[in-house]
Formats: structure tokens, sequence, C-alpha cells
């Protein structure tokens, strides 16, 4: 990654993530760390924007080649943030240079095997998981992307607000307004006439 290893100069790759003051604290340790907590959350986000899991890696790669190049003091208190706004901006950079978009389709969602002793149960959850992507994929897209960074990335309303530059009462109304639909088309009974 962008760590010192034997290399030259300090143990630092020539200008690869190095800022240009010679080096950071003693502690660059908090990148493995932003990598061990955020990689696979990052990586999910954008396999959901990107529809391919190859594209997706890369995204997270140049997401996390990026945070090698800030100085730790600068995103302090605002990582989860700047990385997810940095993964959905690239993601959103690939996705219009290869000007296509493709969703994740529920027969390309990863399987999880199943922990519960009967099939049927196991059979019923993957038909609602199914049913829950297929319906996810129907929602507008600035929906769907509100409900995965909520759900998903595991972000407030304001780090929503930040990274997808939206009020945050509009990201709120998303939300609100996607989860309705969500439950109307799990349980159409209970929506009434």
């Amino acid at each position: 990654m962008c760590t010192p290893d034997s290399q030259a100069d300090g143990g630092w790759p020539a200008n690869e993530g190095r800022p240009a003051d010679g080096g950071w604290p003693a502690d660059e340790g908090w990148i493995r760390r932003a990598v061990e907590r955020y990689e696979r959350p990052l990586l999910g986000y954008a396999r959901q924007l990107t529809g391919d899991l190859e594209r997706a890696r890369d995204v997270v790669q140049d997401t996390f080649l990026k945070l090698c190049r800030q100085a730790p003091g600068e995103l302090d208190g605002h990582l989860a943030e700047w990385l997810y706004t940095v993964c959905r901006n690239r993601a959103l950079d690939v996705r219009r240079k290869e000007s296509r978009m493709t969703t994740i389709s529920p027969d390309r969602a990863p399987e999880q095997p199943s922990r519960e002793p009967a099939q049927a149960q196991a059979a019923e959850r993957q038909d609602s998981v199914r049913q829950i992507l297929e319906l996810l994929d129907e929602l507008p897209e600035n929906q769907r992307e509100v409900v995965r960074l909520k759900f998903q990335g595991g972000l407030s309303y304001q780090e929503i607000s930040r990274v997808t530059q939206l009020s945050v009462s509009n990201v709120g109304y998303l939300l609100h307004v996607a989860l309705q639909r969500l439950r109307r088309e799990l349980n159409p009974e209970a929506a009434g006439p």
C-alpha cells in the first residue's frame, strides 16, 4: 500500500502517496486501520454504483490510494464521510466513462450460506433478499443511493448529506419515501385500500 517499505528515501516509494513535507507522524497505522474498517463496506457501495465487482475493486483501491496522499489531521473526525465521498465520485467517474450503468441483479447477489437447519427457511430468506433487491433497484437512483449509504454504509444523515451534496432534510425525505415505498411493496395488505 503506501506505508514505508525497504526502499530508499526513508522507506517510501518515490513520490508515491508521500506528502511534500517528507512524511507523517510515526502512526502510519491509521491507514491500515481505515482499510480494515472500511474496505468491505466501500467495496459493496462501489459495486452497487458500478454494477461490477472488478470495477468496484479498482474504485476502492483508488480511494485508498488517495487516502494515502492525505495527512491524518485533514480528515480528523470525517474519515468515513471522506472515504464514501471519494469512492462515490470515483465510481460515478467510472460509470460516466463507460457510459452505461449496470445494477446488481438478484441472481448476481452474493449468496450467504444459511445457518438455519431448515432449507425452507433458508429459501424463504433468499427469496426475501431477492425481492428487496429487486424493489431497491426499482427506486429512483437518488433514493437507492441514500438507502445504501444509510444501511450498507452505516452513515448518518449528515454524513450522507455531505457525500451526496444534498441537504440533511432532503436525505431524510428521500429515506422516508424510499422506506415507505419498500414497506408498501413488501406488505401490500398493510397498506390498506
